[in-house]
């Protein structure tokens, strides 16, 4: 624990780590005065081509604090790894680009433990950047918004979530957001051990998941069937399936999920790939020679 103790502080005394919490705080902002001020249109956007039931029922309860949650989601989480790279990238090669990689190894503490030790850190600032963006977007438009029932858009379908059926829904969005940023932490981690300058592993870490999740989006059936299903960018969309919901004549059944199979499978990659990404890293570290 007091190892521990000193890495989270190594992570928080760092200014460039509050960039994130700044850059959370900033983009969030402005989508919710976006949405204070022009909702109506986005409302409209939204409904185009839904049942004509739908026109008769005020913008102000659709636009509430749940939906405006939902948009931000959709929006940030796809940036939120990049952020959470920024430090993960930097656990070990911050250390070696410092000069202090070979002092921390020659203390009686194994490589393993140390490595456990640096990435259980970098989970815990994760899990904080996570709590944030929580606080701002959900909580922070709840405020701002108020609450109502949950109308998700989808392709040909608009579900309806009562009010009291969404909160736990969001809960455990946030909980599988979580095991698709420790995975993205963990990728970041795992190339800080190759490298002995932190620019590297972060560099790449962003690039990987820009081109992933530029694959991910795109609607070609070539991709869909051979390369999709492989990239955890796509299961990290999974937190989704929370909001996809079962209906009988039309009524959504309450409490119900559309294809939680689909969205445990997803949280199962995740979590493979994460355990991939460390195995890798552990091997590697216990085998390398550090001058430095």
């Amino acid at each position: 624990m007091s190892l521990l103790k000193i890495e989270i502080f190594k992570i928080f005394k760092r200014p460039r780590t509050y960039i994130a919490f700044a850059v959370i705080a900033l983009i969030i902002l402005l989508i919710q005065i976006a949405l204070k001020f022009g909702g109506e249109e986005y409302v409209g956007l939204m409904l185009s081509g839904m049942n004509d039931s739908f026109e008769e029922i005020p913008s102000a309860v659709i636009l509430n604090g749940y939906l405006v949650c939902f948009i931000i989601l959709n929006l940030l989480l796809i940036h939120v790894p990049i952020l959470v790279a920024l430090v993960s990238g930097d656990a070990i090669a911050g250390e070696a680009n410092m000069g202090t990689l070979r002092l921390l190894v020659s203390k009686p503490v194994s490589r393993i433990k140390l490595l456990i030790i640096k990435f259980i850190a970098s989970v815990f600032y994760t899990l904080i950047l996570l709590t944030w963006v929580a606080i701002l977007a959900l909580f922070g438009s709840m405020i701002l918004f108020g609450v109502d029932w949950l109308g998700v858009a989808r392709e040909l379908e608009f579900n309806v979530m009562e009010a009291d059926d969404v909160l736990w829904r969001y809960a455990m969005a946030f909980g599988f957001a979580a095991i698709g940023l420790i995975c993205v932490a963990a990728l970041a981690f795992m190339l800080s051990v190759f490298a002995d300058n932190s620019i590297g592993p972060i560099v790449t870490t962003v690039c990987v998941i820009i081109v992933f999740t530029i694959l991910t989006q795109l609607q070609i059936p070539f991709y869909d069937e051979t390369i999709k299903p492989y990239l955890f960018t796509t299961h990290m969309l999974g937190w989704k399936g929370f909001f996809y919901v079962k209906a009988v004549d039309g009524v959504t059944v309450k409490g119900s999920i559309e294809n939680l199979p689909a969205v445990l499978k997803s949280a199962g990659i995740l979590i493979v790939y994460t355990a991939g990404f460390l195995a890798v890293a552990f091997r590697h570290f216990n085998r390398k020679n550090i001058l430095s």
